[in-house]
């Protein structure tokens, strides 16, 4: 077995493979980038090299660079993660001309299915049922016009090289052909070193389910079930479950020998995932095989109790598989939600800047139910623009799907990040939508059900109710301490009232408190009280609540004349008032925002990449003004209305925060 591996990436699955790493008692070397040097995959290794500038392009994808650090530190292997050099076979070889062994496939297989546009050809030539389109090398937009022309609308415009949604847009006419083509060119070569681009048809209604392997070099293969990952934006999985809810056993089993099948015939070993879209029919089609291990590999682990990266380093060290497929159980439910830097009220834009809290819920496994974070991040520590956007991987298990889905409602609204823009409520919405919860999901469900994007989840009536008991019960015990300690400071003591008006999502709602020792009664008006139970004080921006006997937790943060609620996807403003002083606000003017209706926005921080007007152009609705580029991904801003630009703020290479005015229209 190896004395000392190197982790030839960073961020949450450098960590993850250190954990195993020492786990298994071998040393472990982290390579780290400027703006890494601080970083939680640094400090938990052994040893750490910095391999260069903040830009992966100038550092985590320079083989010599890594290769140096080998060197330097003599370590036995590599182990490649995801992203970066991953699938990259010059890296393979590299390491072989070493004598350092490579955590990951032989440099034949990344090369015969690392390559998509190379696998799709050979899983046709082994019979598998693939997507029609084109798989040859596409020279220009033109090109990529005629092409898309024959595939037929809607195509997939993919990179060869591509993975993690880089590189990736769907086109439904000829406009958006011509510039996603261009685009994902360029995100491929600035994320993979390689700007080959193919094209095939998109199939509507898809689901994306794949199929996790394991091959040793001894001649075995097997399959560890399939995960689904349907819950997908911008062609990048957000939320994804183990075992498919779609699945039957045998679809199953088909597909898994399928895979097994495609894997042997390139001689493939280590870890490796095949993945495909399956129609309303159970009918499958190949779309390509990932050469290394995936994000959403936990939930794998989580129901057959597989260790991959232990597996991985195990059959690059020359050891056998330990189990054969009969043994491979599948056990419960699994559920992964990826925790982004993105804001999900601006579009989902990215989002950087200082991680001023950082609290996930605490890791723990029964034999009833598991909760895991998988985070390369810690509170105080910085979120770069220069990397992908994900902080964590927050992973639940149960014995059923419906119990995971419970699990993972409370261990989201119990995840306290704060400094950056975030997707914990989007995730909690999702986790509450009743489509999701039955499981009748396709790849197209978060255009199709949040179509103007995400404004915040809608709380049922009752559960308003009880977010309105607890945010009033929650005032009372404010009301005590301030009046105790106005009581100190002028050696008398108020009373604190009974009735109170509850302002919150629109509604206005009087309350009666009633409280003991142990909580409060809040009777609303027409008969019903919850009884409120729960050690919050304030200042605690989180607060565990047992609401007419069922558990409630709450994000609190304090605002102007009350507080900002959260919990399952919903942000409210809450106000408790006395009736006097609820008759008062009612007579106060709404401050409105400001008119930003002539102004091009920098809706996140960037580096413009593209200027598409000039001064004096009169432009359409929906005409590309520029391109910024943010956290490796392309976004092409477009005017909203038609208008005359009157004035440009930024050109090509400029980097911009949020908000800063681009340009200005007549």
């Amino acid at each position: 077995m190896f004395k000392k591996i190197l982790i030839a990436n960073r961020g949450e699955i450098a960590c993850r493979v250190i954990k195993t790493a020492r786990k298994m008692g071998i040393q472990t070397v982290a390579i780290y980038s400027d703006a890494d040097r601080n970083a939680l995959h640094v400090r938990m290794a052994d040893e750490a090299v910095h391999i260069g500038p903040a830009p992966a392009n100038q550092s985590y994808i320079v083989i010599e660079n890594v290769l140096k650090a080998i060197r330097e530190t003599g370590a036995e292997a590599v182990h490649p993660g995801y992203g970066f050099l991953s699938e990259n076979s010059k890296f393979a070889e590299a390491l072989k001309a070493e004598g350092v062994a490579f955590i990951g496939p032989p440099v034949n297989a990344i090369e015969a299915m690392g390559d998509k546009i190379t696998s799709k050809k050979l899983a046709q030539e082994a019979g598998v049922s693939t997507v029609p389109g084109y798989m040859g090398l596409i020279e220009d937009a033109d090109e990529a016009v005629k092409i898309s022309n024959q595939v037929g609308y809607p195509v997939m415009i993919k990179a060869s090289a591509g993975g993690g949604g880089k590189g990736m847009r769907i086109a439904w006419n000829d406009t958006e052909a011509r510039e996603g083509f261009q685009s994902s060119k360029n995100e491929a070569a600035n994320s993979f070193g390689d700007d080959r681009i193919f094209i095939e048809k998109f199939v509507t209604q898809p689901r994306h389910i794949e199929i996790q392997v394991l091959a040793d070099s001894h001649g075995n293969t097997v399959y560890l079930h399939e995960r689904e990952c349907s819950i997908q934006r911008r062609n990048q999985k957000v939320i994804e479950e183990a075992p498919s809810p779609f699945l039957d056993p045998e679809t199953r089993a088909a597909m898994g020998a399928q895979s097994c099948a495609l894997a042997a015939a390139v001689g493939y070993t280590s870890a490796g995932t095949v993945e495909f879209i399956v129609d309303g029919d159970r009918n499958f089609y190949f779309l390509e095989m990932n050469t290394r291990l995936q994000v959403e590999h936990p939930v794998t682990e989580l129901i057959t109790g597989v260790d991959l990266v232990e597996q991985m380093i195990r059959v690059a060290a020359g050891e056998a598989l330990p189990f054969k497929q009969d043994e491979i159980a599948l056990n419960g439910w699994a559920m992964e939600s990826r925790l982004y830097a993105e804001d999900p009220y601006r579009n989902f834009l990215p989002s950087i800047g200082r991680l001023t809290r950082y609290r996930p819920p605490a890791e723990e496994a029964t034999e009833t139910r598991a909760v895991r974070n998988d985070t390369g991040v810690y509170e105080g520590g910085e979120i770069s623009m220069y990397y992908d956007p994900m902080i964590a991987k927050l992973c639940t298990w149960a014995p059923t799907r419906d119990a995971a889905i419970v699990e993972m409602r409370a261990a989201l609204d119990g995840f306290e990040v704060e400094g950056i823009g975030h997707n914990l409520p989007f995730l909690s919405a999702v986790m509450n939508h009743e489509k999701f919860v039955s499981g009748n999901i396709t790849t197209a469900f978060i255009e199709e059900e949040y179509p103007d994007g995400f404004e915040g989840a809608t709380l049922p009536e009752a559960e308003l109710r009880r977010v309105a008991a607890a945010a009033a019960a929650m005032h009372r015990v404010a009301e005590i301490r301030r009046t105790r300690i106005s009581g100190r400071m002028g050696n008398h003591e108020r009373k604190v009232g009974t009735d109170w008006v509850v302002s919150l999502g629109g509604q206005h709602m009087p309350v009666m408190i009633s409280a003991d020792k142990d909580g409060a009664d809040v009777a609303f008006d027409g008969g019903d009280t919850l009884r409120v139970e729960s050690d919050w004080t304030p200042g605690q921006p989180l607060a565990r609540l047992m609401v007419g006997g069922a558990p409630l937790v709450l994000k609190v943060a304090k605002a102007t004349g009350g507080y900002t609620l959260r919990t399952a996807g919903a942000e409210l403003r809450s106000f408790v008032r006395s009736p006097r002083q609820a008759e008062l606000a009612a007579l106060m003017p709404e401050k409105l925002p400001p008119d930003t209706s002539k102004l091009l926005l920098c809706p996140m921080p960037g580096l413009i990449v593209k200027v598409d007007v000039a001064v004096g152009d009169e432009v359409q609705e929906g005409q590309a003004l520029c391109t910024v580029e943010a956290m490796k991904m392309e976004n092409i801003l477009r005017a909203e209305r038609k208008g005359v630009v009157s004035k440009i703020n930024a050109e090509a290479g400029n980097s911009l925060a949020v908000d800063d005015v681009i340009m200005e229209f007549e």
